[in-house]
């Protein structure tokens, strides 16, 4: 919060209390290479000057992506949805259109993942999993053309989910595979999104999830784990989804929540005493549109309808100055070359203000 708070830039580093340790070193040298950023920046904030999100930059950038990915992106190779999804979701949000031939391309690749005992799979040949399920059903709801819809075979997508969930809730992310909210969560968004949802198909998924929450108040991968932000943003809004938010702390959550955003940098750090990353900006930062919906609706509290429990300008300051970069994409820290395309929805949270949310 360092460059929109007017303070000292030096009253908001951190304070050490005499004991060095390997973390407070890392936190020293991010914290180092945000304030070279924000102090070459003050005279614009001075100035009442804005700095841009290079719109253009992004979108090349994005559509570069549709047709031809770098190297460095080898190791997505299983998670093809994935991309489709990040890509597709950001060129929406940034307002650019996806042409009818291109719509029809990534229909028909993703129809080419999907397996036939149902769910897609991250390739062609792979097991269905439920994170490329989730992300190439996304994805297919970013077109703009209803019959990209008609690609997923709602029946075998159906008995894919029975398959996962398990007797006490969880859902299994793939077959003989890992288990953790994460598979709760898209199993909820897909059966929604598809039409599927049941009572039934989610049975004590939400008291599982319960389970999951933490000491601190944030959620873990599963009981008795750290409170982490993915974690915790997958199961508050897989509890939205299954109207169960009665059954966890939602007090505890928002003390929790809102002391994971950095008071120097304005960005979010996943865990208690890890360094700020721009991905958190999504989901940390969407925490809090949905808890604001919880403490609005359910609980009938005096909160204002024109900000989040946040600073939004700070958050939007470190996505911005430090992000952002130079070729487009966006990248999770300032010193890091590798560029990810997941924080557009970021700021979109940095620039909303409360509205209904509308559950399917």
């Amino acid at each position: 919060m360092a460059l929109s708070s007017g303070k000292d830039m030096a009253s908001l580093r951190l304070q050490l209390d005499g004991f060095v340790t390997i973390t407070s070193e890392e936190q020293n040298a991010v914290e180092e290479s945000v304030e070279h950023i924000y102090s070459a920046c003050q005279g614009r904030t001075r100035l009442k000057e804005t700095f841009p999100l290079h719109k253009v930059r992004h979108i090349s950038y994005l559509r570069r992506g549709l047709l031809r990915l770098s190297e460095n992106f080898e190791c997505l190779d299983a998670s093809r949805p994935w991309l489709c999804y990040w890509i597709l979701h950001s060129l929406n949000l940034l307002g650019d259109e996806i042409s009818l031939e291109q719509q029809l391309r990534i229909s028909e690749f993703l129809k080419s993942v999907q397996a036939d005992t149902g769910g897609f799979c991250g390739n062609i040949g792979h097991l269905p999993h439920l994170a490329t399920t989730y992300a190439a059903v996304s994805a297919l709801a970013s077109l703009d053309y209803e019959p990209c819809y008609d690609v997923i075979d709602s029946a075998t997508l159906k008995q894919f989910l029975q398959n996962m969930h398990n007797d006490d809730g969880s859902f299994t992310m793939h077959k003989d595979g890992e288990l953790d909210v994460r598979g709760a969560y898209c199993a909820a968004v897909v059966a929604h999104l598809s039409g599927i949802y049941s009572e039934e198909l989610f049975a004590n998924t939400g008291e599982w999830i319960a389970k999951c929450q933490t000491f601190e108040g944030g959620f873990g991968s599963r009981p008795g784990t750290e409170a982490h932000g993915g974690y915790t943003f997958c199961s508050l809004a897989a509890l939205i989804l299954l109207d169960k938010t009665h059954l966890i702390n939602n007090d505890q959550l928002l003390y929790w929540a809102v002391h994971r955003q950095m008071k120097f940098e304005g960005g979010f750090q996943g865990r208690t005493n890890k360094m700020v990353d721009g991905c958190y900006s999504f989901w940390q930062g969407g925490v809090f549109p949905l808890l604001h919906h919880i403490l609005k609706t359910d609980l009938k509290s005096n909160l204002r309808d024109k900000e989040w429990i946040f600073s939004q300008v700070a958050l939007q300051d470190y996505i911005l100055f430090c992000c952002q970069y130079p070729s487009g994409g966006l990248v999770d820290k300032q010193e890091n070359q590798e560029i990810i395309i997941t924080l557009a929805t970021a700021l979109v949270v940095c620039q909303s203000h409360s509205t209904p949310l509308k559950i399917p």
